[in-house]
């Protein structure tokens, strides 16, 4: 059974965010908040829970593509190639915010992201995320929570997400509403920015 934690964006409990960490040490998986939707969360460097993650969207690790969130811009060199001057600066001037970037990855993917060429980078605008991943001391994967209904695509109530998810993650941080509009996707791979999806960031 999930367990709801209430942790507030100006100001986060430090035992909750304490529990958060030692969940995602420990390979469990989290619903968390961030400046778009709600999203489905595991620590990068456990391939169980990385595995987990991929069951839970009907897919297998080798399909799956789950984005990369850090908490600043220190990360890119750890997973991805050299990037170009003007690259660098479109990521400075929209990081931190509703984007995730498609950059090619370098040869220090974690173990399950192995064989993968490009990597989703997102750098969330929001505060409980940031600090998860200065708390673990490394970026989490993620995906969003989409819902099954057709008139709404995601679901901004995290009772209910709480609800949907009860005995499949260990933590659902309740955050209040989330947003109903995913982040827009950038492809970085070949020097000029390519929407691959429309989403909440206007670049």
């Amino acid at each position: 059974m999930a367990k709801i934690l209430k942790i507030y964006p100006d100001n986060p409990q430090e035992n909750y965010m304490n529990e958060v960490i030692k969940t995602l040490q420990d390979g469990g998986l989290i619903i968390y908040p961030s400046d778009t939707v709600y999203a489905l969360g595991c620590d990068i460097y456990n391939v169980k829970a990385m595995e987990k993650l991929a069951r839970l969207k009907n897919t297998t690790l080798d399909k799956a593509q789950f984005s990369i969130i850090c908490n600043n811009l220190s990360h890119l060199s750890e997973f991805t190639r050299p990037i170009e001057t003007s690259t660098f600066r479109l990521l400075k001037s929209k990081i931190p915010g509703p984007f995730t970037f498609i950059l090619e990855a370098n040869k220090n993917l974690p173990l399950a992201y192995k064989g993968k060429k490009t990597v989703g980078i997102r750098v969330p605008d929001h505060p409980i995320p940031q600090l998860i991943v200065e708390k673990l001391g490394h970026p989490i994967a993620s995906t969003s929570i989409k819902d099954d209904d057709e008139v709404i695509e995601y679901s901004t109530d995290p009772e209910l997400i709480a609800e949907k998810y009860d005995h499949l993650v260990d933590i659902v941080i309740d955050s209040g509403y989330g947003d109903n509009v995913a982040s827009t996707i950038v492809d970085l791979t070949s020097g000029e920015p390519e929407i691959l999806r429309e989403g909440k960031g206007i670049l």
